[in-house]
């Protein structure tokens, strides 16, 4: 698969391409964690949204059908570690921000919850790439790029125990 190492100056240029989309005043924001946390966090001023909450979920890579084990990851059913109470979300604009939409899975069951407790979710990535998507004809509300490559963002480059840079990138 193809890699694209980002610079914070390609993330600034996303976020100018994407911030003049917005056409609703949002009332709440949730960043699912961990991949939406920078950008959230930057999107959230720029758009001056001060109601920040998370959602934290995961995919268990085996799933249970019939006393046998399957590694069928896409078919698993999601685990919620973190996410907001429903008086949180009913009739509340929400725009639901991760760093990119690859199969779609997290970013949609987070969407979907939200529905579900009475909120308008509106989707939010700096890349997305449909060519992994899983749900056809679904994409997100809002995004900056396209991309068929495993994107490696600046703030998920490798950095020793001290803190400091040492060069490398994830999965080198």
């Amino acid at each position: 698969m193809r890699r694209e190492v980002l610079s914070w100056l390609d993330v600034e240029s996303l976020i100018d391409h994407i911030t003049p989309q917005f056409e609703v005043e949002f009332d709440a924001m949730i960043i699912i964690t961990r991949g939406g946390l920078v950008f959230g966090g930057i999107l959230a001023d720029l758009l001056n949204i001060s109601t920040i909450l998370t959602a934290a979920v995961d995919f268990p890579a085996e799933m249970q059908t019939n006393n046998k084990k399957s590694t069928s990851k896409l078919m698993v059913w999601p685990k919620f570690f973190q996410f907001p109470e429903d008086r949180l979300l009913q009739d509340q604009h929400v725009l639901v921000v991760d760093d990119v939409w690859g199969s779609g899975r997290t970013i949609t069951v987070v969407k979907n919850r939200i529905s579900a407790a009475g909120g308008m979710p509106y989707t939010c990535v700096l890349h997305f790439n449909p060519y992994r998507n899983i749900f056809e004809g679904m994409r997100p509300t809002y995004y900056a790029a396209t991309t068929d490559a495993f994107i490696v963002y600046p703030w998920e480059v490798d950095r020793g125990k001290d803190g400091v840079f040492l060069g490398g990138f994830p999965d080198e």
